[in-house]
């Protein structure tokens, strides 16, 4: 029976706007030298596959578990050639990402790819950190595009400040970028669809510039969403974002006290985001993220003052849309 926590060993990616930042913040031991701009730490997709690190289980792919275990790992309706629907990334974006969008679910397969809805939560920012989501108010698509030809784009999208412990909801369809100076927790649909309508003249690692996807991305853009705002951090439980793909609620314990996790409901994901948190022989650092079987009873005590994102309702059937296993 699966009823243990299960851990995965992350999978890192260079990117042009990374950095190293993840070796001292999260205490990471990084690949190579070059820019590590993510870690991907819970996915199932045909491309790329968490390995559990430890228990039982190790060395299994999370999808040899939903195909093997599938009822104790997600529940007795989940069909095992269902991919896990959820995604979580570390970004350590030392640059500005570019300006880009994900295609909206009524699009996406027009557009040739997927839909992707996120959640990022900003676990450490530099002095000056700011993100980028949705349009200034009152831009039309004509002005953006006029903007995309003259290289004036940052006057029509809205830029904010945001320090540790803001939380912003990115919806499909909601143009945005991640500013310079963010260490950002991501949980988003399994998904690996991303248009850049704009990268403010940048090239690529390899020194050329990166490809654009401008007609998609315009396609694709709510030309109706208004500078969108962050939950600004709060030192209390709260749920953060309730949508038909996952629903997010950060937890809060102070030293000693206890979150328990009942099974038979649902599969969960449990996110660090600080402090320490034990369940048994199983200690939770700043950085992971376990995955709670659905045939699970978990309970964690705080060894430290923790901060917890506790992700939850990815898989209710005839809610998010999957991809069938390749």
């Amino acid at each position: 029976m699966m009823r243990e926590v299960v851990l995965f060993d992350s999978l890192y990616r260079e990117r042009v706007w990374g950095g190293r930042s993840l070796e001292n913040l999260l205490g990471r031991s990084l690949p190579g030298e070059g820019p590590i701009g993510e870690s991907w730490d819970v996915v199932d997709r045909p491309e790329a596959q968490s390995v559990v690190r430890s228990g039982s289980m190790k060395g299994r792919t999370l999808r040899w578990l939903i195909e093997n275990e599938t009822e104790d790992v997600m529940g007795r309706d989940w069909k095992p050639a269902d991919r896990f629907p959820i995604m979580v990334k570390w970004l350590d974006c030392r640059k500005r990402l570019s300006l880009q969008v994900h295609p909206p679910a009524h699009a996406a397969s027009e557009l040739e790819g997927e839909p992707k809805t996120e959640h990022w939560f900003v676990a450490e920012t530099s002095p000056g950190a700011h993100l980028i989501a949705g349009l200034k108010r009152g831009v039309s698509r004509e002005q953006f595009e006029r903007a995309l030809g003259s290289g004036d784009v940052e006057a029509c999208v809205h830029r904010f400040p945001v320090k540790a412990g803001d939380a912003l909801f990115v919806p499909s369809g909601r143009v945005h970028a991640i500013d310079a100076g963010c260490l950002i927790l991501e949980i988003q649909q399994n998904s690996d669809t991303t248009f850049r309508v704009f990268d403010w003249g940048r090239v690529g690692i390899d020194g050329k510039p990166r490809s654009l996807h401008v007609e998609k991305s315009l396609r694709s853009i709510d030309w109706g969403d208004f500078e969108p705002e962050p939950q600004r951090g709060a030192p209390t439980s709260s749920q953060l974002v309730a949508c038909p793909e996952f629903r997010i609620r950060r937890v809060v314990l102070a030293r000693g006290e206890r979150l328990s996790v009942g099974g038979g409901q649902e599969p969960r994901l449990l996110s660090v985001v600080g402090g320490r948190v034990h369940a048994g022989a199983t200690t939770l650092i700043p950085g992971d993220t376990a995955l709670l079987p659905f045939a699970g009873d978990f309970n964690f005590l705080a060894g430290d003052p923790v901060l917890l994102l506790l992700t939850e309702g990815f898989a209710s059937r005839g809610e998010a849309p999957r991809q069938p296993a390749a």
